[in-house]
């Protein structure tokens, strides 16, 4: 490669590496001089790449947005860790699968042989653990305006559908007000999509799944953003979701089995004995049917102690699995 070539390489891979770039400091860690450091910018400015000069005692350059994405510059690293990460694509819950396959396509075109040849070995298979459900798609565009008013920290208006559908059958969405946040992280999590807030009508801090979310526009007023608890969005949300107090449904239950059997099978769920034969469960869970079902997975009487939403949910499964246990099918298998 001419030395030329390689220089402007360098150039694009540091101006990449950090925000801004003094001029001298370009030109120490190329080991070349100012000047020469200029006629490669402009050199890269006539390939496409919108670099921008910063004014100054120092002086510097920028590496800005285009209109247009110019050429790439990959190492060997970045390159695999983009494969990999286009090609799990789908367990992400984010509508983008058929994109980031055509991605995937276009960055492995224009990849030198060698790499090409890397990246083609690594062909990774995204495979869901048994048992579990679909992750409810979230649609890309949702994504974006949640993102952007979470990084403008603009008050974001949405309607948000309850999480059953008896839920939603009763309710009637034109005497239901949309609800408004404080946007502060989307986060993933367990396949699907959350959005951390805090919820002006409720004065707390709530998570809203994505894919029950239907924004309005425009956006609200920005705001100044509230320290979250416990500093680190990562452990806000494993707290709320998991550990004491922190699943959004938790309930407490008597089950007609011994202590061991039932902490075996209850995961983060707290067992206390109360006998041989008997113990206290309590357990959280997404929502009050799953929480039901969850406890009903045991082979055992339940006796619920609270809370009330909580028996609700029993009877409601009740109803639905006495349905399916008396209804006859309305339609043919398609063997038959």
């Amino acid at each position: 490669m001419p030395k030329t070539s390689a220089r402007l390489l360098s150039l694009l891979s540091l101006l990449q590496a950090r925000r801004d770039w003094p001029g001298q400091l370009l030109a120490e860690r190329l080991e070349v001089s100012a000047r020469t450091v200029r006629r490669d910018v402009d050199r890269l400015r006539e390939l496409g790449y919108p670099i921008l000069t910063i004014k100054g005692p120092d002086g510097g350059y920028r590496l800005g947005a285009g209109t247009q994405l110019p050429p790439l510059l990959f190492d060997d690293d970045q390159a695999v860790a983009l494969s990999v990460a286009l090609q799990t694509a789908a367990t992400t819950g984010a509508g983008i699968e058929e994109a980031a396959a055509r991605a995937l396509s276009t960055i492995r075109q224009v990849m030198p042989t060698r790499l090409r040849h890397r990246v083609d070995a690594l062909q990774v298979t995204a495979v869901e653990r048994p048992g579990t459900r679909p992750h409810p798609q979230v649609d890309p565009q949702v994504l974006v305006t949640l993102s952007s008013a979470v990084r403008d920290h603009e008050v974001l208006r949405f309607d948000y559908t309850p999480a059953s559908p008896s839920e939603a059958a009763d309710a009637d969405p034109a005497a239901i007000p949309p609800r408004q946040v404080q946007p502060h992280h989307l986060v993933h999590w367990g396949g699907r999509w959350y959005l951390v807030a805090w919820d002006l009508q409720r004065g707390d801090w709530r998570t809203f799944r994505v894919d029950r979310i239907s924004p309005r526009t425009p956006t609200g007023p920005r705001f100044t953003p509230r320290e979250l608890p416990g500093g680190e969005v990562a452990d806000f949300v494993v707290g709320r979701f998991q550990g004491s107090g922190g699943w959004p449904c938790r309930g407490e239950v008597v089950l007609g089995l011994p202590a061991h059997v039932v902490s075996t099978y209850s995961h983060d769920g707290v067992v206390e004995e109360l006998g041989p034969d008997q113990c206290r469960l309590i357990l959280g869970a997404w929502s009050w049917p799953a929480l039901a079902a969850i406890i009903g997975k045991f082979d055992a009487d339940i006796q619920v102690i609270g809370p009330t939403k909580l028996k609700d949910a029993f009877a409601h499964l009740a109803r639905r699995y006495a349905k399916a246990a008396t209804t006859d099918p309305t339609w043919a298998h398609p063997s038959q």
